[in-house]
């Protein structure tokens, strides 16, 4: 019996790739490449805040002067977080200045990990878990609820600024299957079903019926 009810499951997860095997290519090459925008180009101008400044030299200070490319994580970590929580490419500039680096170097790290936000994100960044024991436990129903119930599309944020949904790679925490997070990729919500997540959002955050 469970052996039948396994094997359906994974036919259904099949179909559910070749449905939209067009949409996740088109998301995952999307993290690969730069298109300058109005907000989003060389020329604007970028740098750390004066508080901020003080915060590089900090980080600076835990690597010898001819490792500081050592530091170009927490870096752009705290570029983004000084950005609202995205990277422009003139602020992975400026990061590049900071550690003397070319940029590309820069460009490599944020564009291999996904904690970094390369355009606009929501004040609220919910992150869905998009590995097979999530996406068996129901993750695609829960980030179609939470898209369906906002009104945007994947990556794109509500007009007001609020929310963002996206896709999350493993969070180690399988066993608790589906799991999301949220804005700051450490406060997961675990084991519930979509229908939690819409009510969730709509009373802890004010949303409308």
């Amino acid at each position: 019996m469970l052996c039948r009810l396994a094997s359906q499951r994974l036919i259904e997860v099949r179909q559910a790739f070749r449905l939209s095997s067009q949409v996740y290519r088109s998301f995952s090459t999307a993290l690969n490449y730069h298109i300058d925008g109005p907000d989003n180009n060389p020329d604007l101008p970028w740098e750390f805040s004066e508080a901020n400044k003080a915060k590089v030299k900090g980080i600076l200070s835990h690597y010898p002067s001819n490792y500081k490319q050592s530091a170009v994580i927490p870096l752009l970590d705290l570029a983004q977080q000084q950005h609202g929580g995205w990277l422009p490419v003139s602020a992975m500039n400026a990061v590049a200045k900071v550690v003397g680096a070319a940029p590309i170097r820069v460009y490599e790290v944020a564009t291999f990990y996904s904690m970094f936000n390369r355009s606009k994100v929501g004040k609220y960044h919910l992150l869905v878990c998009g590995t097979t024991p999530c996406m068996i436990c129901g993750s695609r129903e829960i980030e179609g609820a939470l898209l369906k119930h906002l009104g945007v599309e994947r990556n794109e944020v509500t007009k007001d600024g609020l929310f963002s949904v996206g896709e999350m790679e493993c969070m180690g925490c399988c066993v608790n299957a589906p799991m999301i997070a949220v804005a700051d990729y450490t406060n997961g919500s675990e084991g519930y079903t979509y229908n939690y997540y819409v009510g969730f959002c709509r009373v802890l955050f004010n949303l409308p019926d």
